[in-house]
C-alpha cells in the first residue's frame, strides 16, 4: 500500500511493488489537431509558433500589417502592392538588431550572401499550392532591400 506525505506545499507518494502491478485506469483524452498558419476560415493564426514571436515582437504590429496585406493581396504578382508595409516592417527591424539579427550573423558567420528565399515569391508560390497548408518558419529582413523567409508546405 502507498504511503503519502505532505512537506509543505508538495505531496510525496512512496508507491509499492502492489501499487505498480495493477494497470493504470486512466484515460487521456485525444489531442486536437493544432491549426496552422492560415485558420479554416482563411484568417492568418497570429498564434501560431511557425511565426517565431515575429507577430508579438517589437515590431510585431509593423509584421501584422505586412502579412496581412501579402496574404489578402489580389495584386500581380501578388503582394506587389504591400511595398510600403514590407518597407516599414523593415525600417522597424533595422532599429533592432539585437532582436532581428541575420541567423549567419548569429551562427558567427560573417558572409554577406543571403541563403533564403524571397518572402513574396515564396509565399505566392506557396500559396498557389496550398493556400492553408503554408508555414514561415522564419523571417529576416535586417539589411535594407532584403526579406526573407523559409517556407515550408506541409503535406
Amino acid at each position: 500500500m502507498s504511503l503519502c506525505k505532505a512537506f509543505g506545499k508538495d505531496k510525496v507518494i512512496f508507491a509499492t511493488a502492489e501499487d505498480h502491478a495493477t494497470p493504470s485506469t486512466v484515460q487521456l483524452p485525444e489531442s486536437e489537431p493544432q491549426p496552422g498558419l492560415i485558420l479554416d476560415n482563411g484568417d492568418i493564426n497570429w498564434n501560431c509558433p511557425c511565426l517565431g514571436g515575429m507577430a508579438t515582437g517589437p515590431c510585431g504590429v509593423e509584421f501584422r500589417e505586412a502579412f496581412s496585406c501579402f496574404h489578402y493581396s489580389e495584386a500581380a504578382p501578388k503582394g506587389s502592392d504591400c511595398y510600403d508595409a514590407f518597407k516599414t516592417m523593415q525600417d522597424c527591424m533595422g532599429n533592432y538588431p539585437g532582436v532581428y539579427a541575420k541567423q549567419n550573423q548569429r551562427d558567427g558567420d560573417d558572409d554577406d550572401e543571403d541563403d533564403g528565399l524571397d518572402l513574396g515569391a515564396a509565399m505566392a508560390g506557396a500559396e498557389q499550392e496550398s493556400p492553408d497548408k503554408v508555414s514561415v518558419d522564419s523571417v529576416d529582413a535586417t539589411d535594407a532591400g532584403s526579406s526573407a523567409a523559409v517556407v515550408q508546405k506541409s503535406v
